[in-house]
């Protein structure tokens, strides 16, 4: 028997590990259990959220909670480490570039456990990210390296690891993009909000550089502003957005704006319905870049930098360094009147990434 231990930090990690233990459990050779870190509490971490999604509860919840990038890291390990000594397990699995990706590693490697990890290889080129030392340190000790597109296995042999250890397997997301689809077409977010199919815009916020000045929100407000003169938009405010919106005083001029739909941050299956209809995603968001990509949908992401290169490659994704509503406005009417691409589905996106991982490590375990 092969035990795995799957670690979720963040609840967005649900839907990489979600695909993942449905194919380890696929094989009886494989005892698959899940390890959440609790890295961000979330009242929406509840019974529906797991029976909406069809996710399996976790064997453990650590409730480490928030804190700096230091603080979070060691008390995971802490904790992870007395789940090392209970299990006993025979691989690590870890996702993603969160905290606990990072610190389920370290335990799992001085605990002389070898460690696989999904999504490797990306690369920013900002170091000054927490996310980006996460992914260069768990590279380095990973024993199996899973990899999403082209950029990861270039990435990943210029900082010398052995080609042995790499495979490219596909993204893991675009598997519960894929099953969770159907789903979400049965979700009444259309009708609820009052919006009709490619006639609305998406726009989300959230990262500190964006949202922690009045000169960036004042720009977003413009992009708001100058969007809705041609198509409703959907605006799912994020709590440090609103925080920030209301720290300033600019409510007033947030709420004067018409055909602007304020929401609360959507479920997993409502954003991905609002998501595959939107005409057009505004956002600052990472792993929308992803989906968008696969969905077909034009996005325009303010990053100066992106870890998935292929999605501005192939993809729909286009980067704007900057928050210049300009610059928003000309790309917006560029894509409304129909004169970018749709772009091109990445290899390996195509909903069997986990299948294909279950399969290599029951290879390597069972030889």
């Amino acid at each position: 028997m092969i035990k795995i231990l799957n670690i979720v930090g963040v609840r967005p990690n649900f839907m990489k590990v979600a695909p993942l233990h449905r194919a380890f459990e696929n094989y009886p050779k494989i005892i698959s259990k899940i390890v959440h870190t609790g890295q961000h509490y979330d009242n929406n971490m509840s019974d529906v959220f797991f029976e909406q999604l069809q996710i399996p509860k976790p064997d453990y919840y650590l409730g480490i909670g928030s804190g700096s990038h230091t603080e979070v890291t060691a008390k995971t390990m802490l904790e992870f480490e007395k789940v090392i000594l209970s299990e006993k397990p025979d691989l690590v699995v870890v996702v993603g570039d969160v905290s606990a990706t990072l610190a389920c590693a370290l335990v799992a490697k001085k605990s002389h456990i070898p460690v696989a990890h999904v999504e490797a290889g990306l690369r920013s080129g900002d170091s000054l990210m927490p996310e980006e030392v996460n992914r260069m340190v768990v590279d380095k000790m990973a024993d199996y390296l899973f990899v999403t597109e082209k950029s990861g296995l270039e990435n990943l042999k210029r900082d010398g690891i052995c080609d042995k250890k790499v495979f490219f397997v596909g993204n893991v997301m675009i598997d519960s993009l894929k099953y969770y689809l159907k789903k979400a077409n049965q979700t009444s977010i259309l009708q609820d909000l009052g919006i009709l199919r490619n006639n609305f815009v998406i726009v989300t916020m959230h990262r500190p550089t964006n949202v922690d000045s009045e000169k960036g929100l004042n720009a977003i407000l413009t992009i708001l502003e100058n969007t809705v003169k041609h198509q409703k938009v959907v605006f799912p405010i994020h709590p440090r957005t609103a925080k920030n919106i209301k720290t300033f005083g600019l409510e007033t001029r947030l709420n004067a704006i018409k055909n602007l739909i304020l929401t609360k941050p959507q479920g997993y299956l409502e954003f991905l319905q609002l998501m595959k209809n939107a005409s057009l995603i505004i956002t600052d968001s990472g792993g929308v870049q992803e989906e968008t990509t696969f969905l077909q949908v034009p996005c325009l992401t303010f990053r100066d930098t992106t870890e998935r290169p292929v999605t501005v490659e192939m993809g729909t994704n286009q980067l704007l360094d900057d928050l210049n509503p300009q610059t928003v406005h000309e790309k917006l009417m560029d894509i409304l009147k129909g004169k970018t691409s749709k772009g091109q589905i990445p290899p390996l996106w195509d909903g069997k990434t986990a299948e294909r991982i279950a399969e290599i490590l029951v290879s390597k375990f069972t030889k």
